[in-house]
């Protein structure tokens, strides 16, 4: 079973393999677009896979994937998990650091300073 859920606001597809219930997906739906909803990020893209394995054997069958774009950044993350909500929160915890990450990269002002032979500044 796959199925899609996507919204306007955002521009993150959320996709869904497996039997996952309709809970989870809106809860991975919220958490998502608190993530990527952040008036500090420039514009994110990408899509979002969660997926609960069949065999129940499993130690953990819940996974999901993320693949963003934050700005011109791309930002994986995978997460691993018993539950569903387990999921989705590690997966909220890991995007947010990495989102933030990818974010603030090379914001601080500090820029490589070439060398006197490659036309930088002469030293006295």
């Amino acid at each position: 079973m796959t199925g899609d859920s996507t919204q306007a606001a955002p521009t993150v597809r959320l996709r869904t393999d497996g039997p996952v219930d309709e809970e989870t997906l809106a809860y991975a739906r919220t958490k998502i677009d608190a993530v990527v909803g952040r008036p500090e990020l420039p514009a994110v893209t990408g899509e979002v896979r969660t997926v609960r394995a069949a065999a129940h054997h499993a130690p953990r069958p819940w996974s999901a994937t993320a693949d963003l774009h934050v700005g011109g950044r791309q930002v994986a993350v995978l997460a691993e998990e018993a539950t569903g909500t387990g999921l989705v929160d590690q997966l909220q915890d890991r995007s947010r650091r990495r989102t933030d990450k990818a974010a603030h990269a090379g914001d601080d002002g500090h820029r490589p300073v070439a060398p006197p032979w490659r036309g930088g500044p002469r030293s006295a």
